[in-house]
C-alpha cells in the first residue's frame, strides 16, 4: 500500500507562510465584497476574479507542493512559481486600487462601505503577501537556473501584464495611422513577450538553434525602441488640441488615452530596465 509523503516545508518555510497568506486574506476579500452583493460591471468583475483566480492557484501550488506532485508535470516549476507570484501580485495591487476608486463613496458610514473598506485593506495586505513570496523566491544575482525569477524574467511578467491593462483601456483609435502604429507596438511586444515566458515554463528555450541570451537583449532593445516611439505618438495624436471634457467619467474616452499614456510609459520603462539587467547577465556569463 503506497504511503502519502508529504512535504511540511510547502506550510512552514518563509515561502510557505508568505502563500497561506495570499490564501486566507484573497479569500477574505472576495467573501466580503460578495456579501455586499455590490461588484456589478467590468471592473467590480475585474476585481472578484482576481481574487478568486489568486486563491485557487496558489492554494493548488500549496498543494502540489505538499503531496511533492509538481515533478510530475511537464513544466519548470520554479519559473511558474515566480511567474505566477509576479502576476498575482500585479492582479491584486490592481484591484487595491480600481475597487475602492469605483466602489467606495464618501462619506463612508454604511454597512456596506465598511466592509468594502475592510475589503480594501485586505486586498493590500494580500498585496504585500505576494510581494514578500516575489521576493523571497527572486534569483540572487548570478543565478540563472530559473529565468522567470530573475530581474528579467519578472520585468517579463510585468511587461506582459501592463500591455493587457493598456488593450483594456483602447477604444478609438481606427483612422489614425499614428495611434495604429501604438497599438501593433502594443500588440507584437505583447505577443513576443508571452511567448518568452510561455516557452520559459514549459521548458521549449533550450530548443532555439541561436544564442538566446544575445536574442533576448536584442528584442529588449528592439521592444524599447518601439515603445519610445508610442511614448511620443500616442499622446500627441491623442491630446492634439484636445482638452479634458467637462463632464468626463470613468469611461471617458479621454481618461482612457491618458491611462494608456502613463502606461505606456511605464512599460518603456521596464523595457529599458529590462535591456540593462540582461546586458549585465549576458555579460557577467561570457566572462565567467
Amino acid at each position: 500500500m503506497a504511503l502519502v509523503r508529504l512535504n511540511l516545508r510547502a506550510l512552514t518555510s518563509w515561502v510557505g507562510i508568505a502563500r497561506l497568506f495570499a490564501i486566507l486574506l484573497s479569500c477574505t476579500a472576495f467573501s466580503l465584497v460578495a456579501s455586499t452583493g455590490v461588484y456589478g460591471g467590468p471592473y467590480g468583475t475585474w476585481c472578484m476574479f482576481s481574487w478568486g483566480f489568486c486563491f485557487a492557484v496558489t492554494l493548488l501550488i500549496v498543494l502540489l507542493e505538499l503531496f511533492e506532485l509538481y515533478p510530475k508535470l511537464p513544466l519548470s516549476w520554479d519559473d511558474f512559481t515566480s511567474a505566477f507570484s509576479m502576476l498575482a501580485a500585479l492582479m491584486i495591487f490592481t484591484s487595491s486600487v480600481v475597487f475602492p476608486s469605483v466602489f467606495i463613496v464618501n462619506p463612508c458610514n454604511s454597512s456596506i462601505c465598511m466592509r468594502q473598506a475592510a475589503a480594501t485593506a485586505i486586498s493590500c495586505l494580500c498585496f504585500l503577501a505576494y510581494a514578500l513570496e516575489v521576493g523571497l523566491t527572486r534569483a540572487k544575482p548570478g543565478d540563472i537556473s530559473s529565468f522567470l525569477s530573475t530581474v528579467p524574467g519578472l520585468l517579463k511578467v510585468f511587461e506582459a501584464y501592463v500591455a493587457c491593462l493598456i488593450f483594456s483601456l483602447l477604444d478609438t483609435y481606427d483612422n489614425v495611422p499614428g495611434l495604429q502604429w501604438c497599438v501593433a507596438v502594443y500588440a507584437v511586444c505583447f505577443v513576443i513577450t508571452l511567448l518568452i515566458i510561455i516557452f520559459t515554463i514549459g521548458r521549449c528555450l533550450s530548443y532555439i538553434p541561436c544564442p538566446l541570451e544575445k536574442v533576448l537583449v536584442a528584442y529588449n532593445a528592439l521592444a524599447m525602441l518601439m515603445y519610445l516611439t508610442a511614448v511620443i505618438i500616442w499622446p500627441f495624436y491623442s491630446f492634439n488640441n484636445r482638452s479634458r471634457p467637462s463632464n468626463c467619467g470613468p469611461n471617458c474616452s479621454w481618461n482612457k488615452h491618458l491611462g494608456v499614456t502613463f502606461l505606456t510609459i511605464f512599460n518603456f520603462l521596464a523595457y529599458l530596465v529590462d535591456l540593462v539587467y540582461s546586458t549585465k547577465m549576458v555579460f557577467i556569463r561570457t566572462r565567467s
